[in-house]
């Protein structure tokens, strides 16, 4: 369950890193990346980041 919550973590760094990325500069790596944000990985990634998000209100 440990390394479960680190993937996690490490994903909602990946996340919180593109929304900084987008307020900011209004640049979306994850979309720069992976080809567009209506790519099929782009769409994968933000679906992760998602489910990372729901899994950490397992954290409090």
């Amino acid at each position: 369950m440990k390394v479960l919550n680190s993937i996690v973590l490490a994903i909602l760094i990946i996340g919180a890193i593109n929304w900084g990325c987008i307020g900011l500069f209004n640049v979306d790596l994850v979309a720069t990346i992976f080809g567009g944000a209506n790519s099929m990985l782009s769409k994968i990634i933000y679906t992760l980041v998602g489910i990372s998000g729901l899994w950490a209100f397992s954290f409090f």
